[in-house]
């Protein structure tokens, strides 16, 4: 899966529960599709998609991994608050320990440590999106 992916949505107008969602495996964003089957999730497997889609699709949070091919998920982060200061980034990497604080330096949110579980998923993203 290069590029991007939009996934149907079921409700007409989910755009308020935007997600775009950057990992390389396109196994990890097809469970993370299910996962947050609830809100308008966007789908890309690289940075520099992620900072082409970011400015049209406006998404109310970004969930990365961190290790991503071509810039990591620190540039992003730096590159997506530079378009957008109050743009909300979590994140996503098996190494949180190693690399989790680069993510907040960067700018991101949070960090959530891989693997996760569903409800675990879900408690964060609705922290930031009832900010």
């Amino acid at each position: 899966m290069k590029g991007s992916d939009r996934s149907n949505s079921r409700s007409h107008n989910r755009s308020d529960r935007r997600i775009l969602l950057v990992d390389p495996d396109a196994t990890i964003l097809e469970i993370l599709k299910v996962m947050l089957s609830d809100y308008d999730c966007v789908c890309t497997t690289d940075g520099e998609s992620a900072i082409e889609l970011y400015p049209k699709l406006k998404p109310t949070l970004v969930l990365t991994e961190i290790a991503l091919p071509g810039m990591d998920g620190a540039e992003l982060t730096r590159k997506i608050l530079e378009m957008d200061v109050n743009a909300k980034i979590i994140g996503l990497t098996a190494f949180k320990s190693k690399w989790g604080e680069d993510l907040i330096e960067a700018g991101a949110i949070d960090v959530m440590d891989k693997p996760f579980k569903k409800d675990e998923l879900l408690g964060i993203v609705e922290k930031y999106f009832g900010d």
